[in-house]
């Protein structure tokens, strides 16, 4: 019972971490996408895209030195291009909800844009937060520690007694 509650407990400290730098990116989402509507004339698709690419800078700022500080840091390149590649997968989704809402559904007030911008974001967020955690930000194998020191979260064992599995994943006796 203990590893549970101790793997319940990391994965409430990690969607703490993540909520964290998912609302303030949220925020700054949502505030880009209105400056870009108030002193532009683009259409709202278009101002929703260039807020969503400046959050998902800010976010990758946030989940690389705050949410995922712990996790490897060997493959960067691999990392960033995952990232964006994750990111432009949830920009498609995110800005698909508005899209439909808009042009779809003629839902095309302000109020109604600010709604379905917010209710993209959660559907895209959702897939974010398991693409991040599961490809782009993999955690460390157990025993290894992050170059600031703390320790990494000891990943899931599904190995029988008596195999350790190799980095790439393979039992060995």
């Amino acid at each position: 019972m203990g590893h549970g509650v101790s793997r319940l407990r990391r994965l409430a400290h990690e969607v703490a971490k993540f909520g964290a730098v998912g609302g303030a990116g949220v925020l700054v989402n949502l505030l880009v996408f209105n400056l870009v509507r108030h002193v532009t004339d683009l259409q709202v698709v278009r101002a929703s895209v260039i807020a969503t690419v400046v959050a998902i800078a800010f976010n990758y700022v946030g989940f690389r030195y705050f949410a995922y500080r712990d996790r490897d840091k060997s493959g960067r390149t691999r990392e960033l291009v995952l990232f964006l590649l994750f990111s432009a997968v949830g920009l498609v989704i995110e800005n698909g909800v508005l899209y439909v809402a808009t042009y779809g559904f003629d839902w095309n007030s302000p109020l109604q844009n600010n709604v379905f911008k917010f209710v993209g974001i959660g559907v895209a967020t959702l897939f974010r937060f398991w693409s991040y955690r599961t490809w782009v930000f993999r955690a460390l194998p157990s025993g290894e520690t992050a170059a600031d020191g703390e320790a990494a979260p000891e990943p899931e064992r599904t190995e029988e007694p008596g195999t350790e599995q190799s980095r790439t994943g393979q039992r060995v006796p």
